[in-house]
């Protein structure tokens, strides 16, 4: 259980702030910056569950993953190191990716298959879901850039997820634009 009694520690006044292992690093490091977004990516999807509550499906997929989010942050601020790997610590595991990828499947069979790109838009729910894509990507990259610089490690799971996640977003936002009949779809050369 979490205990936040002082919400200011003063310790990150130097510009550094602690991973889950108590090592400190620069808060401009990458691994900060990764789990830094899957926080922004966190608070986006809350913006656009202001929009499903027609779609209470989506909208409980959408808290699952928001929880998991936080899971995903876990598991970023603690990197496996020789002192810490054997240590139990809170890690996306494939079960959670394989649950993405059965609710992708279910919400894409109620969908017509596409003949164009989408461009964001629709309802706001939509417009809010490819915001909370576009976020997801940015931190997949991020997390890719520290799983593959020197010295680092991010779990095939949590690279799964972050990857998984992107596609969810996109088919939920076409759920959520009428089952796609909503979707804006990009004319190539439309406005030569």
């Amino acid at each position: 259980m979490v205990v936040l009694n002082r919400i200011y520690t003063r310790t990150g006044d130097d510009g550094t702030t602690a991973l889950g292992t108590g090592e400190r690093r620069p808060k401009h490091d990458r691994r900060i910056a990764a789990y830094g977004t899957v926080d922004e990516l966190n608070a986006t999807i809350s913006l656009a569950r202001l929009h499903t509550g027609a779609e209470p499906e989506v909208d409980a997929m959408l808290a699952r993953i928001q929880n998991d989010l936080f899971d995903l942050g876990a598991d970023l601020c603690t990197p496996e190191t020789g002192r810490n790997a054997s240590r139990e610590r809170l890690r996306i595991v494939e079960t959670q990716v394989a649950r993405l990828e059965q609710e992708i499947d279910l919400l894409n069979g109620e969908l017509a298959p596409l003949n164009s790109f989408v461009l964001p838009g629709g309802t706001a729910a939509a417009a809010h879901l490819h915001l909370a894509r576009t976020v997801c990507r940015r931190a997949e990259r991020l997390m890719v850039e520290v799983a593959n610089a020197p010295g680092e490690t991010i779990s095939a799971p949590a690279l799964k997820y972050i990857n998984r996640l992107s596609d969810f977003l996109f088919v939920a936002s076409r759920s959520v634009n009428q089952k796609g009949a909503g979707d804006v779809l990009w004319v190539p050369g439309a406005n030569r």
